[in-house]
């Protein structure tokens, strides 16, 4: 049903014939007159009982029905298009946001505290997840954008926020603690911490030493890295992070010692389902993101 001849419609009745509402709508009143008969015609229903000339029409049952409807629905598309207005202006609208649980909080709290100073109509949900349950609530449609370790592919594209490389977390008094790098086959024997398997992190790092040759021993897994630095402190392993995160959670007790395999690194990003469209909110995100990358002093690091 077209919304426009409904309008047409309405204006006749309030009007009260067809020549002044031909005025109000800039049609002429034959063109106005075919479009209310064409929606009669759709309808297969009588809508106005057409007098003589000079005679105020009258509406018929069903055009009472017509009538009372067509406001709602005029102001429902009046009501759509201001709400798509304030999302378009970023004056309303709803950002979705899911956030990895390691390195987010550090690299993001700035980024997101701007969005909402310049933009506090938006209602902003940050959800806090693992890397397998990220992707999993983008093909979901549950969440526009995320935060962590993923491959930019046909799947999904997005921007690289930080790149690191890894350190191995240890114990001071451990007998590798004191050597200048180590290689990620020296650890076959050392018990390890390792995040939950929902972390994307989990398998980088055990996939890493896969490759080197070994399955890690006497895996304690943990979701935070504060925890599982204590852990470490107390003696019950060594534990591979990112270089920036083993600096924030530093403690006493413990050393970091570099890893000396160029291809285990950690790189978060900020992505989304590749060809899918994004709200004005999401690409407001997306936008401070590129700003404060290209304003970073280090290289492609917010």
């Amino acid at each position: 049903m077209d919304l426009r001849a409904i309008r047409y419609f309405m204006e006749v009745v309030d009007a009260g014939g067809f020549a002044k509402a031909s005025e109000k709508v800039h049609l002429t009143q034959p063109a106005l007159s075919k479009a209310v008969r064409l929606l009669e015609e759709s309808l297969d229903l009588q809508l106005i009982e057409r007098g003589k000339r000079g005679v105020h029409l009258r509406l018929t049952p069903a055009g009472e029905v017509v009538y009372r409807h067509g406001l709602a629905l005029l102001a429902t598309r009046d009501d759509m298009l201001a709400e798509l207005e304030a999302m378009r202006s970023l004056r309303g609208g709803r950002l979705k946001f899911g956030l990895a649980p390691l390195g987010s909080a550090e690299l993001f709290a700035p980024v997101i505290a701007r969005f909402r100073s310049l933009y506090p109509k938006i209602d902003m949900q940050l959800l806090v997840r693992g890397g397998i349950e990220q992707t999993n609530a983008l093909r979901k449609g549950e969440i526009e954008l995320a935060t962590g370790i993923t491959a930019l592919d046909s799947e999904f594209e997005g921007l690289r926020i930080r790149k690191d490389p890894m350190v191995v977390v240890l114990p001071k008094q451990h007998r590798l603690a004191h050597r200048q790098e180590l290689r990620l086959q020296e650890l076959a024997d050392t018990a390890q911490i390792l995040f939950e398997r929902e972390y994307a992190l989990h398998q980088l790092v055990f996939e890493a030493c896969e490759r080197a040759g070994f399955i890690p021993a006497n895996v304690t897994r943990v979701s935070h890295p504060d925890f599982g630095i204590a852990l470490v402190a107390a003696g019950t392993g060594a534990m591979i992070l990112p270089s920036y995160i083993a600096e924030r959670h530093a403690v006493a007790g413990v050393i970091a010692v570099p890893l000396k395999e160029a291809d285990l690194h950690w790189e978060l990003s900020i992505f989304w389902r590749r060809g899918q469209p994004l709200s004005f909110a999401a690409e407001a995100m997306i936008a401070l993101v590129r700003e404060r990358l290209s304003n970073s002093p280090g290289q492609g690091q917010i």
